[in-house]
């Protein structure tokens, strides 16, 4: 499967969602600003030559030929008052290119420039002040004229251009609040449409938290049927564990009478064999405690419930410590009060219970148990004034079936179920020097809080 390294791989599906909607939008709303605004400029300017062109023809239409002089004459002004007003904007003219000239009023002292087309024709000129005016012209032959007749109506794009930018700016105002609305309606769609995902997220993090058993089912569709699936398979699971921790208590049970019967069968044997036989049997006794000890753990924080650490562990410390005064030792405790863990109450139990067993061993006269809340996560620290431990010592003693004095009676598998145990849980085992001298071992376990 290729890894997603890119920062959007992480992104929330209604985070994708909302993107590419935005993404839509900001492509498709200005390809269509741009396509009507063109449409617009298409349709406005053809419309513009439209009217220029009846103007021409009226223009062309209001010149007659005087029969008694031979000359061209206006029998009427043009009907817009705008060719009367100077400079307006608004001009025509009509010219031979010699002597013979006729201009609105409104051109004033200026004049038009000619063209050399033939016919008529449209151009974008510059006209009096720096104008910029739409020009028809046309130039034909008038009987009685020796030259013809080049006859030019300009007209000032001004009002144009102003009705354009009136409508583009209306335009894009309206497809902006357009968008706005577009992607509001888009991200309560969104929101709407994933809200029963949002459930399905919360149920499967009240489950992971041990909150709850099973997942809400009243959900639409396939969410439905996934949701039911999904609890099949919890069920299934919850009913492997039970039947794995059922499995190892009875095979515990199963195991300890033959080891016991061995162990006495021992004690007939010569002293050679005796003790040799007695070693094999403590180690199978061992090996045996330790993988069942550690079958039998949840080993994960998932799926499991807060438990008060306090109460939990109250028996066995409590146990320990009463066996602590029977060796002429003391067993100090500091738990924080309303400490929740999700851990499961028999492996903190023994993990608890190894720990401290293996302190009261070494310990000369007093162990110090506490508690203290960490990150997301709770430390427990166990300290003991015994003989303490070297840096190579520390490291080797985690290794499985490993005892720094052969002398004591025990297995050495205490510290390496407790690792396991850490280990299957997502936390972290430290041994250092203690501040009262001797083995310092910090247990750090995910998933703390104070009630």
């Amino acid at each position: 499967m290729r890894k997603v390294s890119s920062r959007a791989g992480n992104w929330t599906l209604a985070r994708r969602l909302i993107v590419a909607s935005i993404v839509l939008v900001l492509v498709i709303v200005p390809i269509v600003g741009l396509g009507l605004s063109f449409s617009f400029r298409e349709s406005a300017s053809a419309s513009f030559d439209e009217r220029l062109a009846s103007m021409h023809k009226v223009l062309l239409a209001s010149f007659e030929l005087d029969r008694t002089t031979g000359t061209l004459t206006l029998n009427d002004r043009m009907a817009d008052s705008r060719f009367e007003q100077v400079y307006s904007g608004w001009y025509w003219q009509v010219s031979d290119g010699d002597a013979f000239t006729r201009t609105s009023r409104s051109l004033w002292d200026q004049r038009l420039p000619l063209g050399r087309l033939s016919g008529i024709s449209w151009r974008t000129i510059k006209g009096p002040r720096g104008q910029s005016l739409r020009m028809v012209e046309q130039t034909l032959l008038v009987p009685g004229q020796k030259k013809p007749v080049h006859v030019s109506l300009a007209v000032t794009r001004r009002e144009l251009t102003a009705e354009m930018a009136r409508f583009e700016w209306l335009l894009w105002l309206s497809l902006v609040a357009l968008s706005v609305l577009l992607l509001s309606g888009l991200v309560l769609q969104i929101r709407w449409g994933l809200a029963p995902l949002r459930a399905l997220h919360d149920d499967l993090a009240e489950v992971k938290s041990g909150n709850r058993e099973r997942l809400e089912t009243q959900l639409p569709g396939e969410l439905g049927e996934l949701a039911t699936t999904m609890n099949e398979v919890l069920d299934h699971d919850r009913r492997l564990i039970e039947r794995g921790r059922a499995a190892a208590g009875n095979l515990a049970h199963a195991l300890k009478t033959p080891v016991s019967v061995l162990q006495a069968q021992a004690d007939r044997l010569p002293e050679a064999a005796r003790r040799q036989v007695r070693e094999e049997v403590s180690r199978i006794d061992a090996a045996v405690r330790h993988h069942l000890a550690r079958a039998s753990a949840a080993g994960s924080a998932a799926l499991t419930a807060s438990i008060d650490v306090e109460k939990v562990l109250a028996p066995v410390v409590g146990g320990l410590a009463r066996l602590a005064e029977r060796r002429g030792k003391h067993l100090e405790r500091n738990f924080l009060p309303g400490l929740m863990l999700r851990v499961d109450p028999q492996d903190l139990q023994e993990l608890t219970g190894n720990l401290l067993e293996n302190a009261l061993d070494w310990a000369s006269g007093r162990v110090a148990l506490s508690f203290r809340l960490q990150g997301d996560g709770a430390c427990l620290l166990l300290e003991d004034d015994g003989p303490g431990m070297t840096e190579e010592q520390r490291q080797a003693v985690l290794a499985r079936g490993v005892r720094l004095d052969e002398k004591r009676p025990g297995s050495g598998l205490g510290l390496a179920i407790v690792e396991d145990l850490v280990t299957l849980y997502g936390g972290r085992l430290t041994l250092g020097e203690a501040s009262l001298g001797g083995l310092s071992v910090e247990v750090w376990l995910p998933g703390a809080r104070c009630a």
